[in-house]
Order: structure tokens, then sequence, then C-alpha cells
């Protein structure tokens, strides 16, 4: 990452370099295959955090250094660290420095319950509340040897950060922003519009593009309050109103696509993997790449 910015509401972004080729994609790990996996890690965090009753912006926090982890200056690998043990030591990490800390214990009984699912992408309706999840039982044996884990790959994280765990998120802006922009929000229209941009905000979570790496939450508020309105048809400022919020027109432009294009890539990721998991470890990860492998051998040359 570059340089941390001395301002809260601003964030280290991701250089070009790191984004061209990253440390998976050295050691062999396909460019579909990371973008599937990340993609399948910043879910799990989500999914976690709910079961573990923490608030949004916690969640939010912990995807980010998750997907930070992965362009570090270290070049971290898929095929050195395994997506769900860093996604769980993310989510604690983050957790234990804000108002919701939650024990290790709980953590790792939650990611336990959702390993126990027999494929990545299940329906909501089928997870239960989270005090079941996170008494799902753990033999005191496995409990001691990923508690141990968890705390190894906590401190990696947090050297690679350089113990840098600031985040700037995006969601307190846009309630200032929309209220900037006259919209009241202690009506139905204003609630509906700025529910509509909170969830593009999380969908921006989760995003291939990794949209909180590559821009501002300034700007990342701004491309969701514009597509919220255009969805729930309320009128905003006839004129450039996002340069006010320091965002011009190129970037508000490709921030838009990027976020209506999440639900299509959600969709080609549920139809590539079915009802197999997204290989989250790295003993699954190297299956795969093996599978791949066997299956170009085993295609027909060219005539």
């Amino acid at each position: 990452m570059a340089p941390a910015q001395t301002s809260q509401l601003s964030n280290p972004l991701a250089s070009p370099a790191q984004l061209a080729q990253s440390g998976s994609q050295l050691d062999g790990v396909p460019a579909d295959l990371e973008d599937s996996i990340r993609f399948a890690g910043a879910r799990l965090t989500q999914l976690a955090g709910v079961l573990l009753r923490l608030p949004q912006d916690v969640i939010a926090q912990a995807i980010v250094v998750f997907m930070r982890f992965w362009i570090g200056a270290e070049g971290e690998s898929l095929l050195e660290y395994g997506a769900k043990d860093v996604s769980a030591a993310c989510l604690y990490m983050v957790s234990k420095l804000s108002a919701f800390p939650k024990s290790p214990r709980n953590v790792i009984n939650v990611y336990v319950y959702l390993d126990s699912f027999p494929s990545t992408f299940v329906e909501s309706s089928k997870f239960q509340e989270s005090t079941d999840a996170e008494s799902h039982y753990v033999s005191e044996g496995t409990y001691h040897a990923l508690r141990s884990l968890l705390m190894r790959t906590e401190a990696h994280i947090l050297r690679v950060l350089g113990f840098d765990t600031h985040i700037a998120l995006p969601y307190t802006l846009c309630i200032n922003y929309l209220q900037a922009l006259g919209i009241k929000l202690d009506i139905p229209a204003g609630q509906n519009l700025a529910r509509r941009a909170f969830a593009h905000l999380n969908t921006a979570l989760l995003s291939p593009q990794l949209l909180y790496l590559t821009h501002q939450p300034a700007q990342i508020a701004t491309a969701a309050i514009y597509l919220a309105a255009r969805e729930v048809q309320v009128k905003l400022p006839g004129e450039e109103w996002w340069e006010v919020f320091d965002t011009d027109r190129e970037e508000l432009g490709f921030l838009v696509v990027a976020l209506m294009s999440v639900a299509g890539f959600v969709q080609e990721e549920k139809s590539k993997w079915g009802r197999r998991k997204v290989p989250m470890n790295l003993e699954d990860v190297e299956a795969e790449l093996e599978r791949r492998q066997m299956l170009e051998a085993s295609e027909p040359g060219p005539a």
C-alpha cells in the first residue's frame, strides 16, 4: 500500500504495481481463481460478522483489511496463507480494536460452523441464530490448535500492514452528503434513498475491482448516492454536485459501472462453483490447481 495518509477521512490506496500482479499470481494461481477466493473470503467475513452480532462498520473494516493483506508489500500468496484463516484473524483483530471485541473461541466456533456447510453459496435462510453458531462444538485439542493459528495469522497481518489498522469508511460521509444535498432523512423517500446508498456501500466491499483499495471513501459514498438516487427516482441537484465531494465525472462513472457490475459477477461465481466449495485453505487451493491441470491435460490438442 502507499504510505498512510494523515487524514482520518482517507485511506492509503493500492498502487498500480500492486494491482497489476499479486503474490498469488506470481506463485501460479490464476487470476480468476484469486478473484473467486477473495470474493468468497469477503463474503465469509461478512457472514461471520453477522453471526457474531458485529456492527456493519466493524465488518467492513475487517473486509478491507482482508483485501489489503493479499496485495501487501511482501506479496502474500494464497499458496502460503489460507483465506479462511486470514478472514478469521482479520475479524478477530478488528473487533478487538472496536467496542465489540469477540473472544477467540466465539470466532473459531463461528468459522467452524460456516465451514460445515457443503457449498460456499448457501442460502442465508439456512444459517442459524448467532448463539447457535458461537456454540458450535469444537474439541479442546482442535480449539487450542486453531487459537494458536489465529494468533499467528493476526500477528502476521499486523506486520504486513505495518501495524497501521486505520480504515476510513464512507458510511458517515454518505449520511452527511445526503443531508448536504437537502435530502430529508425523516421521510420515507429519504430513508429509502439512504438504505439503497448503504446497500451499494456494502456491495462495493465485495467488488472484484477492490474499490475500497483504489478509491477514497468520499468517492465511494458519492457514487453510491448517485446510483441509489437513480434507482429510487429521487431528484438531486442538476449541476455537477459530485465535484463538491471531491469526485470528478470520470471517477463517478467508473464507480457507478463497477457497482452495477457486482451483481453479474456474483451470479457468475454461483454458476461457476455450483454446489462446490471455493477453496479457502492451502490444501484445497492446491487440489483445485491440480484439478485444472488435469482438465487441461485431458483436453485434445489442436487438429
